[in-house]
């Protein structure tokens, strides 16, 4: 791994990127003093001001690896980001999982009402292609075409739609693991691997055996921030995790600790994280931040 002292450190970088794309999307957003007030002030509440930018992060990195340009990253980041709000919204209602918390505050449906977080989430949705189709990304049309399309399957039925209409139809049903995978490779996984790829995308430099590298790099990761996140929802507690603790166990929901159990989820998930970085070895340095973040998937939780 390159360890070169000129290079920021992983906090640093991560620091960087985080305040780069929480103004790109206070940039994009529309301001709650434009009508409808209420709409556009729900948006910003859902979008801003919390999360870690996970999405964003691994969009920069391998966009970095394939040469993109910091800008076009930040509209990539944006729209990945704008899906997976959305998403949260979207779950946290009364007809999907009923949370009165999100990263650390009142769910947009508490803090406003069922109707407008609704519809905040369909609008935060719709902004994400907008910001990703109203300018040129590069210098190929077909190519920028081929990423609002990759986006479109991340997002519907064969992607984070798909997997929570899955996840909502198990409850209360003991999945095995090539079930769950399923499930997971659609609910969590697709959303993180098109945040990759889409980054990747934006340089345009890989040959067809380097975008498979990264294509497995982000499958596996896609996972293994499910494996943690059912390992943190059984661990921590509430304010560790800005939402509500236990909710899964609460709610008869399958996940990796309830079919494996605390010590081979975590067994899982270093066993995922040496498959992560060995997908990435033939880059080199060029993967050190794709690596970094893999590493910090895992580490955040124990």
């Amino acid at each position: 791994m390159n360890t070169d002292s000129k290079l920021p450190s992983f906090s640093e970088w991560t620091a960087q990127i985080q305040q780069r794309t929480e103004v790109a999307l206070a940039g994009v957003l529309p301001d709650a003093a434009i009508a409808p007030h209420r709409l556009h002030e729900a948006m910003r509440y859902a979008v801003l001001g919390g999360g870690k930018r996970v999405r964003p992060l691994l969009a920069h990195a391998a966009g970095a690896l394939a040469g993109a340009a910091a800008e076009d990253l930040d509209r990539i980041a944006c729209a990945v980001e704008l899906i997976h709000a959305y998403s949260l919204v979207h779950d946290d209602l009364p007809c999907m999982d009923d949370d009165v918390l999100r990263r650390g505050k009142p769910t947009v449906h508490v803090e406003f009402d069922e109707a407008t977080a609704l519809l905040a989430g369909d609008a935060l949705q719709t902004l994400a292609f907008q910001v990703l189709a109203e300018r040129p990304l590069g210098t190929d049309p077909a190519n920028q075409l081929a990423m609002l399309n990759q986006l479109a399957i991340a997002s519907g039925s064969r992607g984070m739609a798909g997997g929570q209409a899955i996840d909502l139809a198990s409850v209360g049903k003991r999945l095995g693991r090539e079930e769950l995978e399923f499930m997971h490779i659609h609910k969590t996984g697709a959303l993180i691997r098109a945040a990759v790829l889409l980054g990747a995308r934006a340089g345009g430099t890989l040959g067809a055996d380097e975008h498979a590298r990264l294509d497995h790099y982000a499958k596996v990761v896609g996972l293994l921030f499910q494996v943690v996140d059912d390992l943190l929802d059984a661990e921590a507690d509430t304010a560790t995790l800005g939402k509500t603790a236990g909710k899964d166990a609460d709610n008869d929901k399958p996940t990796y600790v309830s079919l494996l159990g605390l010590v081979d989820a975590r067994r899982l998930a270093e066993e995922m994280l040496d498959e992560a970085r060995a997908s990435l070895r033939p880059f080199g340095a060029r993967a050190l931040r794709l690596e970094q973040l893999a590493d910090y998937i895992v580490h955040r939780a124990f």
